[in-house]
């Protein structure tokens, strides 16, 4: 068994690491210790809160739970720190598609590559691998299901911009049990606009009609929370808009985080789909793109939204796996979006050295539970390179204490559904 002292000094190096974007995390909860599972590991939710860095955690769990409470996805067992940067040939700094890869496939490759190596080869995903062992398998996010980490885990193209193609490959290749998020424009042709109207900037972009398509190979299609709940199908495809589930914009007034179905309540439905599917066990990956895409437009009032609505979808999951010892789930962000920095209120004593740009000072916000605010600093409107925690729970979990690169994630869960 990890001692209790092994995990607090592996957690120290993450946390002196991390210092000073201030993340406080509580990595001890003795109910759901890895190590108290009597079954051999059979399943894996991997859950991505894409573009949440250490900075993110905390504003997050400062708005929710405040200074002594701590966040479903802090209270977990098991720590990591990961490293993020792909094999770009001219960049530092990953993007979603070469981490999301990494964390598929094991390898590094450039960024904007689907499943492919840096000579564009394909890879094999965990997901496919879970598939051939006979495993139920799913894809869950609040962006399109063709946006580069769902697509990283069912599909293989050079440029993550052909989401046409991907959204063809996870219905005629890869096919998933559960697909479920937004995206529908690339599965009704142009002149189709499906069951979401088109607008000016969102038109079907679709090459051929891959609803019925999908519908010929046993999906049930649903488009809303209510069909959505119905249905008792072990096959379903579900897409609840246009492109992502929410509307960023460059203005604050313009963004809107609110999911037509709640990330939780899509999760909820994959877990006991692909529960009731397989007998060997299934493969799930849940994905929060809100976090990422508030982040770089540097609006933190939506980022925590859409952070505190992942942060109750981890806890669907840690819920299941405490009910079922023999899941591993690992809560990882891709990349770290925005640079974001906790800072005290206050601008005669704190002024704003980021200036009226893109990255100024968001805030005050209140600190839940006390009469403190805090406000939120960005640096970028763009990725940065700085590693990202990780924390865990189940089976194979004490494989990811540490510090590591994020392809490790990919082994850990391979060797996870292998039973090993």
């Amino acid at each position: 068994m990890l001692s209790k002292h092994a995990w607090i000094s592996g957690s120290v190096v993450a946390v002196t690491a991390l210092a000073t974007i201030s993340l406080t995390p509580a990595w001890a909860d003795s109910t759901v210790h890895p190590q108290h599972s009597q079954k051999p590991p059979k399943n894996v939710i991997l859950m991505v809160g894409d573009g949440m860095g250490a900075g993110h955690r905390q504003a997050i769990r400062l708005s929710k739970v405040g200074l002594k409470g701590e966040l479903e996805m802090d209270n977990m067992p098991i720590s990591g720190l990961v490293h993020t940067s792909s094999a770009d040939p001219k960049e530092t700094v990953t993007d979603s598609a070469a981490a999301a890869t990494a964390m598929s496939t094991g390898v590094k490759t450039f960024n904007g590559a689907i499943g492919v190596d840096v000579d564009k080869k394909s890879i094999t995903s965990v997901m496919e691998v879970a598939k051939k062992l006979g495993k139920a398998t799913g894809l869950v996010t609040t962006s399109q299901v063709t946006d580069a980490t769902p697509a990283a885990f069912g599909s293989h193209v050079a440029d993550r911009k052909d989401q046409s193609e991907i959204a063809r490959q996870l219905i005629e290749n890869a096919q998933p049990d559960v697909i479920l998020g937004g995206g529908e424009d690339y599965f009704y042709p142009v002149d189709n606009p499906g069951k979401y109207p088109d607008t000016k900037e969102q038109k079907s972009a679709g090459k051929t009609d891959l609803i019925k398509q999908a519908q010929k190979n046993g999906y049930k299609y649903v488009w809303n929370r209510k069909e959505l709940k119905k249905t008792k199908d072990n096959k379903i495809l579900g897409l609840f808009a246009n492109e992502e589930m929410f509307k960023q914009a460059p203005e604050d007034e313009g963004a809107v985080y609110k999911p037509v179905v709640p990330l939780k309540n899509m999760t909820k439905k994959a877990l006991s789909t692909l529960s009731r599917k397989s007998k060997k066990g299934f493969f799930l990956m849940v994905e929060e793109e809100g976090i990422d895409e508030m982040a770089h437009q540097n609006n933190a009032k939506l980022t925590m939204k859409s952070g505190k609505a992942f942060d109750k979808t981890v806890a669907v999951a840690k819920a299941y796996a405490k009910k079922h010892r023999n899941t591993l789930v690992i809560v990882v962000g891709d990349h770290e979006t925005g640079g974001l920095t906790i800072e005290n209120s206050g601008v005669e004593k704190y002024p704003d050295e980021s200036g009226d740009g893109l990255s100024k000072e968001d805030g005050p916000f209140p600190v839940s539970h006390s009469d403190k605010t805090f406000m939120v600093d960005w640096t970028t409107g763009n990725h940065s390179g700085t590693d990202v925690p990780l924390t865990a729970m189940g089976p194979g979990s004490e494989r990811l204490t540490g510090v590591y690169e994020n392809t490790h994630i990919h082994d850990v869960i391979l060797r996870t559904l292998q039973g090993r």
